[in-house]
């Protein structure tokens, strides 16, 4: 009797075993970067989900009484003794299938862990200001004020997390500054710590942007304007050219994308 019990706990481990190789082949495929706590404890459980599973296979379903021992005739054929061990065994592994399907229902990354993968975990990243980051889109407007667009920040505050962020902008006077620093305070871009008010950068010409993404030589830059976009493709390694209307691909290592955060899923 017990070397019975001893050979079906080796065949439930087993099948236990081969399911579990299909679904961990799919999770381990991501890099460890990429699991969150949820997963941690996924994994975590999976040990008690086989302890789990095999007591709850081997309980009897209702109290069981010791009966005396009657002789019975035994079957001339194993045909039925055969038909019921498979069903039982179906029957074990759709258990066992369904107690492991509960712990791997997938897990929607986290807004950072979507960042990193997106930008291939680029360490550095330069970014433009007016119509990515800011309401505005025209440096007229940040003479008289500046506005961080709401549905961008939180995407914002992650990438400062885990890159090097330089923000940079054209402006006609020393009023538009200001209104940008402000802006930027005002929304709370400055407390997360990843970012302060020296890597916020201003010139005076259009092409001062590009001047300054070469000097820093960052693995993204995000830029609104075709023109610089096209300028740098071969210089930098990534870049997101952010327009309304989808533009002519510049090249493999330009991508595109209505808004930041729309890039990032968050829309």
């Amino acid at each position: 009797m017990a070397d019975n019990s001893k050979e079906d706990l080796v065949q439930l481990v087993k099948r236990i075993a081969d399911y579990l190789t299909i679904k961990l082949s799919s999770l381990f495929s991501l890099s460890l970067d990429s699991l969150d706590s949820q997963s941690i404890v996924a994994l975590a459980g999976l040990a008690l989900a086989i302890l789990f599973t095999w007591n709850l296979l081997r309980t009897p379903s209702g109290p069981q009484r010791r009966q005396p021992e009657r002789q019975t005739p035994i079957p001339s054929s194993s045909g039925l003794s055969t038909y019921s061990n498979a069903n039982l065994t179906s029957a074990e592994d759709s258990r066992v299938h369904n107690v492991i399907d509960e712990l791997f229902q997938p897990i929607k990354p986290t807004l950072g862990q979507v960042v990193r993968q997106k930008l291939i975990d680029g360490r550095k990243v330069t970014c433009r200001l007016l119509g990515v980051i800011l309401e505005e889109t025209s440096p007229e407007e940040l003479q008289k004020q500046a506005t961080v667009r709401s549905s961008v920040l939180e995407v914002l505050l992650e990438i400062t997390k885990f890159c090097d962020l330089y923000l940079m902008e054209r402006v006609l006077d020393d009023e538009s500054e200001r209104n940008v620093l402000l802006a930027l305070e005002d929304a709370g871009v400055f407390t997360s710590g990843g970012l302060v008010k020296d890597k916020v950068l201003f010139c005076s010409i259009e092409n001062g942007r590009t001047s300054f993404v070469r000097q820093l030589e960052p693995d993204w830059h995000i830029e609104s304007s075709f023109e610089i976009v096209s300028q740098l493709a071969r210089f930098i390694k990534y870049q997101l050219h952010i327009s309304p209307i989808k533009p002519e691909r510049v090249a493999a290592n330009v991508f595109s994308s209505p808004s930041l955060e729309q890039f990032f899923g968050c829309v």
